[in-house]
């Protein structure tokens, strides 16, 4: 089967979150296919953080359905989702600071992924390589530099072994240097298979991986498809980019 013909690994349906007189999500419909990199972009207040909350958990959608793998997890609380394989990695990365950098992936692995101990320890090893951060593993998660923590923070999503992945603006606050690290992380995680979706306000980190890309604006689908084609168009130049056509 190809990506083209198989079923969807996420789809959303009608998506909609308001709250008090503000529609933050409305009437947000997408798939995303297993083994897909999607990039979602939109201007400040768009509603892309929120859009995550709801797949993953943190916030109950108003109106609509979150299916993944075939089920409908609407309603599943956040933890139930990681353990069906929809992993998060936040903004602002909050690592157990009192814990080693081991021992967070460890932690992961163990209650994230809900694997028994050797298997857990194989994954936190596994994880900790791809992010390369091997020479810090006994170091304490607290004393790492900004773009450690973001490594930190996407290896702890991977080490409870999603088959869906969310990254929630990591490239943010980072140099171009280590922007370009993230994004070869990034590549790394999507070479083992893993479906990404990206939100990010450093466009041209997500465009470097996006196989297609989403735009919103107040809520609402601006755009999607090819991300060359998207980040060009004339829609989103205006709203997005600020720029006259």
């Amino acid at each position: 089967m190809t990506l083209a013909t198989a079923a969807p690994l996420l789809e959303l349906r009608g998506l909609r979150k308001r709250y008090g007189a503000l529609q933050v999500v409305d009437d947000v419909s997408l798939a995303v296919a297993a083994g897909e990199t999607l990039g979602i972009i939109g201007p400040n207040g768009a509603g892309k953080t929120t859009l995550f909350n709801v797949i993953g958990g943190d916030v109950v959608a108003d109106d609509g359905r979150v299916i993944f793998r075939g089920e409908d997890v609407t309603r599943l609380r956040p933890h139930t989702r990681c353990r069906r394989g929809i992993g998060r990695a936040y903004q602002v990365a909050l690592p157990f600071g009192g814990m080693t950098v081991f021992e967070n992936l460890l932690a992961a692995a163990t209650f994230g992924g809900g694997l028994r101990r050797r298997e857990a320890e194989r994954t936190a090893v596994e994880t900790m390589l791809l992010a390369a951060l091997g020479a810090k593993a006994n170091r304490l998660a607290g004393s790492l530099t900004l773009l450690d923590r973001k490594r930190l923070e996407m290896a702890r999503a991977l080490a409870t072994n999603p088959q869906l992945l969310l990254l929630d603006e990591i490239a943010g606050g980072l140099t171009e240097h280590e922007a370009h690290e993230v994004v070869a992380m990034v590549r790394a995680i999507a070479a083992r298979g893993v479906a990404i979706v990206w939100i990010e306000h450093v466009v041209h980190a997500v465009l470097a991986v996006a196989t297609r890309l989403f735009v919103l604006s107040d809520g609402r689908e601006l755009a999607q498809g090819d991300p060359c084609e998207v980040i060009a168009s004339a829609a989103v130049r205006r709203v997005y980019l600020g720029l006259e056509t």
